[in-house]
């Protein structure tokens, strides 16, 4: 037979489209060309077939070969397409029966002896292959990230040697059966740590138990970093189907580590990184750090020090949980329900309103106006972390543990997905309508507010919603007066405090 088809997969976002695979051997002079939008990755897969199939003792054809990658106008990326590629060459040529083929779809990456290296994004291929009625082979390397889906059809290979004798019949591979990880429990900073900071603990009690997006003003060293990282430590499990999602995500990014199953992500990009680092892209696209932050918790150090169209492109994703990644050949979507986190210092110095500040107010203005007010808006909670005194940081008293605060979390977390199904946070108008109902005092009270720090629509609905989480928090199914007035408090800017002492 001098033709052969063999299956894989491309990845698209999310997605992994089907790739034909067809290998040509015909008459004229030896030669080995891919075509179909290969990048540069998969065509120099030429030379790693080549070497895979001598060194196993495989006879390379010495003939014309053509490799034709349908569907031509989708590119083409990474080395996942060496294995289908070499088992369509030893099937074109006849070294190997082809009618197996129908039934199998496969992607590996070969090394010049024929060993399998790991790949990135077997676990939406396999959902992929799973629905097509077809089983996916996948280097051993990369099964325990297939492993994770619930009805897995894949088979695990560790060279070029196995692949063929299933295909002859002679040693069946091995199936990938579905082993779902223990949830991996948090072991690392713990709120214990923390001395002080009453009212930041708090707040981020109240973000931890309804998804809120937060903001920390204080100067350097106040500790805004420190209670940042120890946020993750309270947060509640993932759900099996949220965690199948950031699995799905972390394998499109290469980065799925089967220790970290069931855990929210924790990201934390240095200021530095591009709008492309953050919100995807590159030739694949790629998804960046908030699709990376999926389900989980995005916290950004320095925030005026991010450039302002990096900042400016966090305000659709946190509105809508998604972003799509619009380029001139195709678009795709990407999840982005992230929780924000973000801290800065309230002027260059970071020391406003002391005596060793000497900022003038044009530069705390321009400072602190690299953060837009539409970004701002956007935010829930908006605090402000004084530095600690000494008679606070040296004190011993013991301090409730990250394990006490998590009951709790969970415990509003359960109140909120019985009550409407979903986060406080993500509450739509209806929603907020229906379960932030208030009382005339209460009323009263937001419309006062809201008049005195001139609140939009977006920022009245978001200090109702966080109001509702510290409602869930004390056990309350109405929302009252003193739960709106603690809401009230997160949702005056630190920045205008800090305007105003300076």
């Amino acid at each position: 037979m001098s033709l052969a088809i063999v299956r894989s997969r491309a990845l698209v976002g999310l997605s992994a489209p089907e790739v034909r695979v067809e290998v040509h051997v015909g008459r004229g002079l030896p030669a080995f060309h891919i075509v179909g939008l290969p990048e540069a990755a998969v065509r120099e897969s030429r030379e790693r077939v080549r070497a895979a199939l001598v060194h196993r003792g495989f006879d390379f054809p010495n003939r014309r070969l053509t490799v034709n990658l349908a569907p031509a106008d989708l590119p083409k990326d990474s080395g996942r397409f060496d294995l289908p590629i070499a088992i369509g060459v030893l099937a074109a040529s006849g070294q190997l029966p082809a009618e197996p083929l129908e039934e199998l779809e496969l992607a590996g990456e070969l090394s010049l002896t024929g060993e399998l290296r790991p790949i990135r994004g077997s676990l939406p291929m396999a959902i992929a292959a799973r629905t097509a009625g077809r089983r996916l082979v996948v280097p051993a390397a990369s099964a325990s990230e297939a492993a994770v889906y619930p009805e897995v059809a894949a088979l695990a290979a560790h060279h070029l040697g196995e692949v063929c004798l299933h295909l002859l019949g002679a040693s069946p591979l091995a199936r990938v059966d579905h082993q779902l990880p223990a949830p991996a429990q948090w072991q690392g900073a713990n709120f214990s740590d923390i001395r002080g900071h009453t009212q930041a603990r708090r707040a981020l009690e109240i973000a931890a138990a309804g998804g809120h997006s937060t903001l920390m003003v204080g100067p350097p060293g106040a500790g805004k970093s420190m209670l940042a990282s120890r946020l993750a430590s309270i947060l509640p499990p993932l759900s099996s189907d949220e965690a199948l999602e950031v699995a799905s995500v972390q394998a499109l990014a290469g980065s799925f580590n089967p220790a970290h199953w069931g855990r929210r992500p924790l990201r934390a990009p240095h200021h530095t990184a591009s709008a492309a680092a953050l919100v995807g892209g590159g030739p694949g696209p790629r998804p960046g750090e908030i699709s990376l932050a999926h389900h989980g918790v995005l916290f950004l150090d320095e925030l005026p020090e991010f450039s302002r169209p990096v900042l400016e492109a966090l305000r659709e994703p946190l509105e809508t949980g998604h972003i799509t990644l619009a380029r001139a050949s195709r678009s795709i979507d990407l999840p982005a329900r992230f929780q924000l986190i973000a801290a800065m210092n309230p002027c260059s110095c970071g020391h406003l309103g002391d005596p060793r500040c000497r900022c003038s107010t044009e530069q705390v203005l321009r400072y602190q106006r690299r953060v837009s007010g539409p970004l701002l808006d956007r935010l829930d909670l908006l605090l402000s972390v004084a530095r600690l005194n000494e008679t606070d940081l040296l004190e011993r008293t013991p301090v409730e543990a990250s394990d006490a605060i998590r009951l709790r979390v969970e415990a509003a977390w359960s109140r909120q997905l019985s009550r409407q199904g979903c986060a406080n946070s993500r509450l739509e108008a209806q929603g907020v309508a229906r379960h932030c109902a208030l009382g005339a005092d209460a009323q009263a009270l937001i419309v006062a507010a809201s008049q005195r720090l001139r609140w939009s629509a977006r920022g009245v609905h978001r200090a109702l919603r966080v109001a509702r989480t510290i409602a869930d928090l004390a056990g309350s199914a109405d929302l009252e007066r003193n739960h709106l007035a603690e809401a009230i408090g997160y949702r005056r800017s630190p920045l205008e405090l800090s305007g105003e002492a300076g």
